[in-house]
């Protein structure tokens, strides 16, 4: 496998905070001056490969390398590529990185898009890897509270939907844990919590955190309120999904228990979770963060082609062949060639590639 250094952003850990809030800032100031960054990017090649649909994450990159200067190739649908064919990951990485200067990656599988960097010959974005993690949105997500509100701590931020396999909240949860006085309200059913993973981190932080039912109850106390869909696609079966939709909405009866000041966000695309009537409401800000997704995307890519960011090694843990992740979507159960590795946490082994825990035998 490919020995390299590239600051692939696999999970916004892979950077140091400073960076976040460099690339922030550098995102506020390519929208304000947008004429400044004409050009930056003339001369290279961003790749797209998008093995799930996607409308705003795609359109977002795209947008932002042509405002560059630069160009695009790549797929967003895998049936028209090698892989229909049976191609794996890594080989199609290594190939499709081989005509590019940046890769950008969304795939169903945790853990894929690092097993795509493993054989990567230049750096790769995580666009989005099953219900895992999703770095760029979270980017996105702190730009719009920077803007927005002013300020990364001191916020109390209620995330309500599917909070089990809502790789923005994980991300996002992940990230705001890094900055001072943050407190967390998660609202979801019994069958949608936050993975424990995610819990454990929210508590070696020292934050605090709340599990509650309901979105009534919990809205009065937001200064943000982040609203995921129930996802169809993440529900082994339309049964388990029905059971789940339409038990949260937010709509004007539960704007009007709000504070005056709390903003509300949403990675989208919404399907019945947010009233369309809420659209009017000036604290509704989910279409005004799409459109900061393409500031902070300009700015990353500038950030990563200039080599403005140290990273750490993609695996730094054990490989352990004879270890199986236990988790069913982990890209090491389906590409077989991938070293299993895992850090060990007192006898406690976690996934390097989806960070699922299992008990060391």
């Amino acid at each position: 496998m490919t020995k390299n250094n590239f600051p692939h952003l696999i999970d916004l850990d892979n950077y140091p905070v400073s960076s976040w809030d460099s690339i922030t800032n550098l995102a506020i100031d390519i929208k304000r001056n947008p004429h400044i960054y004409v050009g930056a990017c003339n001369g290279k090649i961003m790749g797209t490969l998008f093995y799930e649909p996607s409308t705003r994450t795609q359109m977002s990159f795209q947008s932002a390398m042509l405002r560059l200067g630069g160009g695009i190739i790549g797929f967003d649908n895998p049936a028209n590529s090698s892989v229909a064919k049976g191609e794996s990951i890594m080989d199609t990485t290594k190939i499709a990185s081989s005509y590019s200067d940046i890769l950008v990656m969304r795939h169903p599988l945790e853990g894929s898009v690092k097993a795509a960097a493993l054989t990567a010959d230049c750096p790769v974005i995580n666009a989005g890897d099953g219900g895992h993690l999703h770095p760029t949105q979270t980017l996105t997500d702190l730009l719009t509270l920077k803007a927005e509100k002013g300020t990364l701590s001191g916020l109390t931020v209620g995330f309500c939907g599917d909070l089990k396999n809502g790789r923005t909240v994980h991300s996002l949860l992940k990230a705001l844990c890094c900055y001072e006085n943050n407190k967390f309200v998660l609202i979801s059913t019994d069958e949608l919590k936050v993975p424990t993973y995610i819990k454990n981190r929210i508590s070696a932080s020292g934050k605090e955190y709340t599990e509650v039912r309901s979105l009534e109850e919990a809205i009065p106390s937001l200064d943000v309120l982040y609203m995921t869909r129930i996802q169809r696609e993440r529900f082994g079966s339309e049964e388990e999904y029905n059971s789940q939709k339409h038990i949260f909405c937010l709509d004007k009866k539960k704007m009007n228990a709000a504070r005056k000041d709390m903003i509300v966000l949403h990675p989208l695309p919404r399907v019945d979770e947010i009233a369309v009537e809420v659209d009017d409401d000036p604290r509704a800000l989910y279409f005004k963060q799409a459109n900061y997704g393409m500031y902070v995307r300009m700015s990353l890519v500038l950030s990563v082609l200039n080599e403005n960011i140290k990273t750490k090694p993609l695996l730094t843990g054990a490989v352990m062949p004879k270890v199986c992740c236990h988790n069913p979507k982990c890209i090491t159960n389906f590409e077989q060639s991938l070293p299993h590795s895992f850090h060990n946490h007192g006898g406690v082994l976690e996934c390097e590639y989806c960070d699922e825990r299992l008990l060391l035998e």
